[in-house]
């Protein structure tokens, strides 16, 4: 590893498929991506990186599309290493159509590690290597041509190094015996990046004040969201631009039946109006038209003491797990993921215990206090 390592300027599907040969016989790959994402929403890809211990390859996508040989190398062949990778990921999967497979995302490896869930890049290279990586470029506008000289270092620097940090991480990852638990972390990020109808349906749930609404409100908010995703997605527009979650919300609130009252919705302009109106009006009759028996259960307040008492418990379980195993509580279970078991408990509906290895460290003592903290 060096901080001026060989760089190797790639902006034809030729040099491509000739840079794809050189390294297809590697046991790992280095990936990573530089992006634009602020009028889009799909990122726009601006630069593809990857090394196998030799040079550092820069793919300019605006120059090359995605050849046939870097898309097998992608899906398939070689372990690749990404750090931070879910942006990454939608990179490839917009500008490549491939998931990328097998992966390791280094972030993931690190958090299993120790107390620091989302160590960046430098951070992650300094700890294992000692070496102090450049910052100087990290808001480049990557979509200028040409790059400058640094801009191409700091480009070729984010994946040279990620190799002998892996190298590192796997070796401490073995020694606990915690491999599984990282290739099973990364399999379900690669499984997350392909946007679907069944994600869209669960945007809804990330609303932190989703309880304040009553069932039928819910089920508006529910489909405002999976509409907006969608058309964002259609349009290639960004979601908040389109129509922002407090909107949504609002109007999921007021459940407004005309334009008059759409129309007293705080914030919402008539541009807005008149240009998705329609589509909210409707989604709005569509819930006021449901069946009570047909829609979600009303949602629980986090804020009664019954649910207060059975969060802190499984707080409790987590934390000691967490404790016992060096890592963050929220690498073991998030607190959406918390609050959904004391829901379920509370509901009397079955519990959504974690299964894999979160669920063999973690479901039997969950369970037991849920039973406790209901006593």
């Amino acid at each position: 590893m060096t901080l001026n390592p060989e760089i190797r300027w790639i902006d034809t599907p030729a040099a491509l498929d000739a840079a794809c040969a050189e390294v297809a016989a590697a046991d790992v790959i280095a990936l990573d991506t530089e992006f634009f994402r602020e009028n889009t929403f799909h990122p726009v890809p601006a630069l593809i990186q990857f090394a196998a211990g030799g040079p550092a390859f820069l793919v300019d996508p605006q120059e090359v599309a995605c050849t046939e040989a870097f898309r097998r190398l992608l899906a398939e062949g070689p372990l690749k290493l990404l750090h931070a990778s879910s942006e990454d990921l939608e990179v490839f999967a917009h500008w490549a159509e491939v998931p990328v497979a097998p992966l390791v995302d280094t972030q993931v490896a690190q958090s299993l590690l120790g107390e620091v869930p989302s160590m960046g890049y430098q951070k992650l290279v300094a700890h294992w290597t000692g070496e102090t990586l450049p910052k100087d470029e990290t808001r480049s506008n990557w979509l200028l041509r040409p790059l400058s000289e640094s801009q191409l270092r700091y480009a070729a620097l984010d994946v040279v190094f990620l190799l002998g940090v892996w190298e590192q991480q796997r070796a401490s990852l073995e020694r606990l015996g915690r491999m599984a638990w990282v290739e099973a972390d990364c399999a379900a990020l690669v499984a997350q990046t392909t946007r679907s109808e069944t994600a869209d349906g669960q945007w809804y749930l990330r609303h932190r004040q989703l309880w304040r609404l009553t069932p039928r409100q819910v089920e508006a908010y529910r489909r405002l969201t999976i509409w907006r995703e969608g058309e964002a997605r259609r349009r290639d527009v960004p979601r908040g631009w389109l129509v922002p979650d407090r909107l949504l919300y609002a109007i999921a609130e007021q459940l407004p039946e005309n334009r008059f009252e759409l129309a007293r919705v705080e914030d919402l302009k008539p541009a807005l109006i008149k240009r998705e109106g329609d589509d909210l009006l409707r989604l709005v009759r569509e819930a006021l038209q449901v069946d009570e028996e047909a829609l979600p259960p009303a949602p629980l307040s986090p804020m009664t003491p019954a649910f207060k008492k059975r969060l802190k418990a499984l707080k409790a379980v987590v934390n000691a797990e967490a404790e016992a195993l060096g890592v963050a509580p929220e690498v073991l279970l998030k607190r959406r993921e918390l609050e959904a078991l004391v829901s379920a408990d509370l509901l009397g509906e079955s519990l959504p215990l974690p299964g894999g290895w979160r669920g063999d460290r973690l479901a039997t003592g969950l369970a037991a206090a849920l039973e406790e903290a209901s006593r």
